[in-house]
């Protein structure tokens, strides 16, 4: 145990006796851990965002979509989506007849130009039936929601998400019972404001964009009055199987089989963490470079550092010092040097992921944690061990001489 302290104390004097090159050579290993674990962090966090979106919506939702959407394998394929397929009312009518379907909406959706009192604002339009709310967990904060005699009626009334309300109208209940405009043609009375659902992150939906209307009202913008989507509620989860095999018997009579995709929520989050996984397999690879170069630092200020102490070891061997003590000594040097980086590293991603928390869920899980630990032993390992080698086979005589 003395023998360790004493190594592990002449490590930490000689590092601390160049505190600002010992700093840049850190840098290296600093900046390459806080890439690996942040990209890990926000790797881990979107896939618990994607999953909070899905939870929201509930487990016991089925998508029917126009296209092949995952192959063989499960990932996506996209095949027919774009150009495919319209489901219409005919396709809504008859998946309404599923028993274990509590909820079933068909959905046409379009991306528009909401306008009042001067001020516009670019949102989702969502044509859907009455049951939309329910479907979706949707919850009414000012006013009411559109109902079915809204729906037959054609009635020109919108319910809207809170941001865009907020956005257009300055204060969300503001928007209460005033007039908005839909691309400077179509004048809507607001009868509702939901509750915040939120989404809109890295590229996914803002549900509190969304400005709700009866699709039939919305067949003004939609002339084929076909539905880009259908999905069914069923009461609970377990009436899911039996939702899916039966819409795909009920489509089978008009579609092809690779015209559509059945599939539910627990289907979706299981693609996209696959493929997130993968991604953020390449984003640690390529974070990882700069761990190398980090590496290659460390070894040539320690091979710079052997140089400056080649009398130092030679009057060490002389009072008896062997060459595994002269070995472990400067090993352990690179070793700390490593991990010093390694935890200063770790420590920003800490902060970064401390301050992103509230925007963004970005976790840092243990299996980082030993990631970084590791790595950054590993490499004041694989790049010490040659300097180290070279420091402890000098000959004694020839290091005393050296000039």
């Amino acid at each position: 145990m003395n023998y360790i302290s004493f190594v592990l104390a002449s490590a930490l004097s000689d590092l601390f006796r160049n505190k600002l090159r010992t700093f840049l050579t850190s840098l290296g290993i600093l900046i390459g851990v806080a890439s690996v674990v942040l990209l890990l962090a926000f790797g881990l966090g979107l896939k618990e965002f994607i999953r909070q979106q899905f939870d929201s919506l509930g487990t016991n939702l089925v998508f029917v979509l126009p296209g092949r959407i995952f192959g063989q394998g499960g990932g996506f394929q996209a095949t027919g989506a774009l150009g495919g397929i319209k489901f219409d009312e005919k396709d809504l009518f008859n998946l309404k007849r599923i028993d274990e379907a509590r909820y079933t909406v068909g959905v046409f959706s379009k991306t528009m130009k909401f306008q009042s009192g001067g001020k516009s604002e670019y949102g989702s339009l969502y044509a859907a039936s009455e049951e939309i709310f329910p479907a979706r967990n949707l919850e009414v904060e000012f006013g009411r929601t559109f109902d079915k005699t809204d729906v037959d009626k054609r009635s020109k009334v919108v319910v809207m998400g809170p941001k865009i309300a907020e956005k257009i109208f300055g204060k969300a209940p503001l928007a209460l019972g005033k007039n908005i405009r839909v691309e400077s043609t179509q004048t809507y009375k607001v009868i509702g404001i939901l509750k915040s659902k939120g989404g809109g992150g890295f590229g996914g939906p803002d549900f509190d964009r969304f400005v709700y209307i009866p699709y039939k009202t919305a067949y003004v913008y939609n002339p084929t009055k076909s539905f880009v989507s259908l999905f069914l509620r069923g009461s609970s989860e377990e009436d899911v199987p039996i939702i899916k095999q039966k819409i795909n018997e009920i489509l089978l009579k008009r579609y092809k089989e690779d015209d559509f995709t059945i599939a539910d929520s627990k289907e979706f989050i299981s693609t996209i963490s696959s493929i997130f996984t993968i991604l953020n397999s390449v984003l640690v690879a390529i974070g990882a470079v700069s761990l190398i170069v980090g590496g290659i630092g460390i070894m040539n200020i320690m091979y710079v550092s052997v140089t400056e102490r080649i009398r130092e070891i030679g009057i060490r061997r002389a009072l008896g010092a062997t060459e595994q003590d002269i070995l472990y000594q400067f090993l352990v040097e690179s070793v700390l040097l490593s991990l010093i980086g390694g935890f200063a590293g770790l420590g920003l991603a800490f902060g970064v992921v401390i301050l992103i928390q509230p925007l963004f869920p970005a976790i840092i899980d243990l299996v980082s944690i030993l990631i970084a630990v590791g790595t950054s032993s590993f490499i004041g390992i694989f790049f010490g061990v040659f300097p180290a080698k070279k420091a402890a086979t000098l000959s004694p005589i020839d290091a005393i001489r050296y000039e």
